[in-house]
């Protein structure tokens, strides 16, 4: 019997540690599968219950060091205010250790200026380097703000493996215990005619920087669980319920299957249902995307969390709670973040074997030198130069330099990067699928062509009489016909007589001329010839836009076209994003003929549409399946599931806060730019990326062998753990100074 289930993790530190959990679940009997996604601290398994259970799970992940706790259910789990205060006291504490250990650091930098300048200063405070001194202020950065870092290397230890904190347990552990030593008995050094320097300061320094990085990952890493949060907040809390004949107020949970539930306008809809009395028009833009209120009647179905917006509605409840549409779409979300795997960090890959290799070195030059000169001081100063020197400091700095630079920059183009994993993908995107409402349209309703017959006087006349009928009427495609005249600057005149006719139009009379304003099939009914602008009609209607005509006196006078229009850059960023090599994929809730309509104005060939917001996210695991690297743009709520399965998730920062909660990436500004400027952007990043890798790893590779005294035979030179600190520190700065080239970074200009 298969079993899925979603685990809440603790004590993960890096990438490494996830698939740690990961290999530890697999290796369960009866595990068919086992997903860990680092960013949101879960686990998703599949597994056979009748080989395993979530307790022998559970032990699996007890005995790789970390604690896995069973989330029974999402609306629960996501909006316990215990696990926020946890994971805000985490952070706050996380934060502490980088204070501290930076404040300490600075002043062990400062104290140990004399023997890294290898000059004395005049006037400066001498006590700053004394080494009790900076014994005592190093403590509490190694056995206190430090302590994770070797916690988790011993973890790692018992399980055969060794991670990016195994490199900084042993080089900073190494330089501890070598100048604990130095400051207990220097005379041991200066009887062997060596410096007794001390290495405190490059403790404190690769600590404080890499808890630095720790805390900039939290912060984001934190932002996951905020769109399951911000869904459950679109569900109203109480429904007014018909009971023995009264109307009565009750909390969303006591809500049944079967009860009748009263909904007036500008109420959220509570349940899904069915409409079994009223009229009205419902916002279902967070299930289809589209920007057109739906029309509802006795007969047609409604979603929970839906907005009503003119009439009142009696609604019998057919889903409740957790079985709605919009607790689907939470675990939908939740599914999918716990799906997506994190990127494996290529300073992280390499640790498994550079670490031991490392160590290999640093006990064989001691070895060697002790078997060859029997001098235990030479020896275990090229040991201890080995173990500085390669020190991860320039590796840990790598990667998290260019992301913060890279993320800064994005910011100034307006393009939110929420996670250094996203900037790094987005590089590799293949596909990009685009949302139709509200993406690469405007996502309102708008008047796009008027058509009248008669001088220009008359037509700006029919327009005012128009515009002032439908101010009477409450329905979207009325708003749009207002706020076109208004932008023309057409005074409103007054109406008499106003009638709505649902599901036909409106009329009335204006200036003492009878209007009638509607679809082709009523103003037919009622015997008005729509013959004289029929090839209008029908152009504009096989466009994909809604058209209305306008009657004065029993005679057509003019049309109107309504529809979403097009952002001004749909066309040239799809354009861009076709040369960049990119397939271009357009999906949408909306109805055929207007899907294709504006993919075909846009230059996009490949169109989903009439796609639901669960059946879109199907679609893109299936181009994902195909072996693709998926970004998804949207703005929705109807997209959130598509953006958290997708590779990338590119939120519209105009569009909806859930989607934005969801996604990887948000365009601030809205501009569609952002997407194109977004993987130049990544492409950068991650070229600098890997010429920081080149540099760290080069001074390694070139670094180590001279550490371990190569060059003494032949030209009788060693490198001292004062010089290897000091290569250390060249090489971490030439990683900053390469990064900080991004900084010239400028997208290139769209066509």
């Amino acid at each position: 019997m298969a079993n899925q289930q979603l685990f809440a993790l603790r004590g993960l530190s890096c990438a490494s540690c996830a698939s740690r959990v990961e290999a530890a679940v697999q290796a369960v009997p009866g595990v068919q599968a086992c997903s860990v996604n680092f960013a949101a601290e879960q686990a998703d398994v599949r597994y056979d219950a009748n080989q395993t259970s979530i307790a022998a799970i559970q032990a699996a992940v007890d005995a790789a060091g970390y604690q896995a706790l069973p989330v029974q259910d999402p609306w629960e789990a996501e909006d316990d205010s215990q696990e926020r205060h946890r994971q805000s006291r985490n952070r706050h504490q996380l934060e502490q250790r980088v204070w501290v250990s930076g404040f300490i650091a600075s002043l062990l930098v400062i104290g140990s200026l004399p023997m890294m300048l290898g000059i004395s200063i005049p006037g400066f405070p001498m006590w700053l380097h004394d080494p009790w001194l900076q014994l005592v202020l190093t403590l509490p950065v190694m056995f206190w703000a430090g302590r994770s870092f070797f916690i988790n290397a011993w973890k790692a230890l018992r399980q055969h493996t060794a991670t990016m904190d195994t490199l900084v347990a042993v080089g900073t552990g190494a330089a501890f215990l070598y100048s604990l030593a130095v400051t207990l008995v220097p005379q041991w050094l200066t009887s062997q005619g060596l410096p007794p320097d001390v290495y405190y300061e490059a403790i404190a320094v690769i600590i404080a920087l890499l808890l630095l990085g720790r805390s900039l990952e939290d912060r984001a890493k934190g932002q996951t669980s905020a769109a399951i949060r911000q869904l459950i907040g679109l569900q109203p809390k109480t429904a007014r319920v018909l009971r023995q004949g009264q109307e009565i107020t009750l909390p969303i949970t006591e809500v049944q299957v079967g009860d009748v539930v009263r909904i007036r306008p500008g109420e959220k809809v509570p349940v899904d249902g069915e409409v079994i009395d009223g009229r009205s028009t419902v916002d279902e833009a967070m299930v289809t995307g589209e920007s057109l209120p739906v029309e509802k009647q006795a007969g047609d179905e409604v979603v929970g969390a839906t907005l009503n917006k003119t009439g009142s509605l009696t609604v019998r409840a057919t889903r409740v709670g957790r079985e709605t549409f919009l607790a689907q779409i939470v675990q939908l979300v939740q599914q999918a973040q716990a799906s997506k795997a994190p990127i494996q960090r290529l300073a992280d890959q390499v640790t498994g074997w550079f670490v031991p290799v490392v160590i290999a070195i640093a006990i064989l030059t001691f070895v060697l030198w002790f078997n060859s000169v029997g001098n235990v001081t030479l020896a275990l100063l090229t040991a201890v130069g080995v173990l500085i020197i390669a020190c991860p400091c320039a590796l840990g700095l790598a990667t998290p330099t260019s992301i913060m630079v890279g993320t800064g920059k994005g910011a100034e183009y307006g393009i939110l990067i929420k996670s250094a994993e996203s900037l790094e993908l987005a590089q590799k995107i293949q596909t990009v699928v685009l949302d139709k409402t509200g993406t690469l349209t405007q996502g309102q309703p708008s008047v796009t062509d008027f058509l009248a017959l008669g001088d220009r006087d008359q037509q700006q006349a029919l327009l005012g009489w128009s515009a002032s009928l439908e101010n009477h009427s409450e329905h979207p495609l009325a708003e749009a016909i207002v706020r076109y005249s208004e932008t023309r600057g057409i005074a409103l005149s007054t109406v008499t007589d106003f009638e709505a006719i649902p599901g036909s139009g409106v009329q009335g009379q204006v200036e003492g001329i009878w209007l009638q304003i509607g679809t082709q099939r009523w103003l037919e009914e009622l015997s008005i010839d729509c013959a004289a602008l029929q090839d209008s009609w029908q152009q504009w209607e096989a466009a994909g836009k809604t058209v209305v005509g306008v009657a004065a006196d029993g005679q057509l006078q003019a049309i109107l076209s309504i529809a979403d229009a097009l952002k001004p850059s749909s066309a040239a960023v799809v354009r861009s994003l076709q040369q960049l090599g990119l397939q271009v994929v357009m999906l949408t809730g909306d109805n055929r003929r207007t899907a294709e309509a504006i993919a075909q104005a846009v230059g996009i060939t490949q169109v989903l549409a009439e796609v639901r917001p669960d059946q879109k996210a199907a679609q893109v695991a299936q181009l994902q399946s195909r072996g693709q690297v998926v970004a998804m743009v949207g703005d929705g709520i109807n997209d959130a599931p598509a953006l958290a399965q997708a590779d990338v998730g590119i939120a519209i920062g105009t569009g909806t806060d859930v989607a934005i909660a969801a996604s990887d990436i948000t365009l601030i500004s809205g501009d569609l730019q952002g997407i194109v400027t977004a993987i130049q952007l990544s492409r950068a990043t991650m070229t600098n990326i890997r010429q920081n890798l080149f540099f760290a790893f080069i001074y390694n590779v070139a670094g180590i062998p001279i550490a371990a005294g190569i060059l003494y035979p032949l030209l009788g030179w060693l490198l001292s753990p004062m010089l290897a600190g000091a290569a250390m520190a060249f090489s971490s700065v030439s990683v900053v100074t390469n990064a900080l080239q991004l900084r010239r970074f400028r997208p290139a200009p769209i066509r």
